[in-house]
């Protein structure tokens, strides 16, 4: 049975509402007052919130502010009941997070019509996330223990190796070992963040609510210069090709959580030494103009063809058997989804055999 928590200081129509929702076949819960109904709402949890916009101490508009900062009620759909809904009213309610207004004085079928279209479309959404969740969840159970087991493997058999014996070892095989194990290591860490973010990319397409407050953050412009060359630096360290490693980085905020501009920069930066030889440089340029902030990383590597550049998608990779590289393939697919949540665009200019260049091009934020 759905639950309907009524916010509303006048007796006489919470109970008018309780009745007739009740007959509907919603479990109504009732509060008089904002304060009392943010309580319950954190409660209860109920499926919707019907409450008046007119009301002493914590009028509907606080109310709902309330209820939108916390993490456990800022979800639940929130229709605004007023006698007075001009277009100023309903602005202010819609950009704080209200669904729907329902005006007063309302007929039993307006107010029917109201709760079961935010109850249906609620039930969409869920539906839609679970679906979504669904779908991961097939992903990771026929990609998963292929790629756990491989690492694992090797960090099992030396760390035995490195227990059961360690005086008959040389120097150079204990370093050779711990640089396997430290390698290994490595990868699945990349391997969980890549599955956390995709994880989160997947939930934030069916409910954009954490988005919105992800595309207001942005990396200021002395930090975002160290965050692309320690992520860049790693990435070359990891490939034993830090004298490759070339670094144009212009002074400049990117308009993006500073971990997302982390992971972007390292998974684009790691394909730009897999598909390339060492010896030859791999470029890393930040760059701004008025409108838009640029990160381009390019090589001298293989490339790929147009048709591969259609195919970046989730769990798929360029070319496995012929370059037998590690991963799941949701590198590039996370760059791009990371990429178009931050209004941003992903291009890449690549042909076989002479190398690629990815650009990430996000629009500067505009001062309030």
């Amino acid at each position: 049975m759905k639950r309907i928590l009524v916010i509303d200081d006048e007796v006489w129509l919470r109970e008018m509402v309780h009745m007739a929702l009740s007959q509907r076949g919603y479990k109504v819960i009732e509060a008089a007052n904002g304060a009392v109904g943010v309580e319950a709402a954190a409660r209860d949890i109920p499926d919707l919130i019907l409450c008046d916009v007119n009301m002493d101490k914590m009028d509907g508009y606080a109310t709902l502010s309330a209820l939108q900062s916390k993490p456990n009620t800022r979800h639940i759909p929130f229709i605004l009941m007023t006698g007075l809904a001009g277009p100023d009213g309903m602005r202010q309610g819609m950009e704080l997070g209200a669904d729907d207004y329902l005006p007063k004085p309302f007929t039993l079928e307006r107010l029917y019509a109201a709760v079961d279209t935010r109850i249906k479309k609620a039930e969409e959404v869920q539906n839609t996330i679970r679906g979504k969740l669904d779908a991961l969840r097939d992903s990771i159970s026929l990609a998963l223990p292929h790629e756990f087991k491989t690492p694992l493997n090797g960090i099992l058999a030396f760390g035995q190796i490195l227990a059961a014996d360690p005086g008959s070892l040389q120097p150079e095989e204990i370093a050779e070992m711990g640089q396997t194990i430290y390698e290994s290591g490595r990868r699945l860490e990349r391997l969980v963040e890549n599955f956390v973010i995709n994880s989160q990319l997947e939930i934030m397409a069916a409910d954009n609510s954490y988005a919105v407050t992800l595309q207001a953050k942005q990396t200021e412009a002395r930090a975002a210069a160290a965050v692309i060359e320690r992520a860049t630096r790693i990435e070359a360290s990891d490939a034993r090709r830090a004298g490759d490693l070339v670094l144009n980085l212009a002074s400049c905020a990117v308009p993006m959580y500073e971990d997302y501009l982390k992971k972007i920069v390292a998974e684009i930066t790691q394909n730009a030494f897999k598909f390339s030889k060492s010896g030859t440089a791999v470029t890393v340029d930040l760059q701004e103009d008025s409108d838009m902030v640029t990160l381009t990383v390019g090589d001298a590597g293989a490339g790929f063809s147009t048709e591969k550049m259609r195919e970046i998608g989730a769990y798929m990779q360029f070319d496995r058997k012929r370059n037998e590289q590690q991963g799941m393939g949701l590198g590039l697919s996370i760059v791009k989804r990371l990429t178009e949540l931050h209004g941003g665009k992903l291009e890449i200019q690549s042909e076989p055999g002479r190398g690629s260049r990815v650009s990430i091009r996000l629009p500067k934020k505009r001062a309030a």
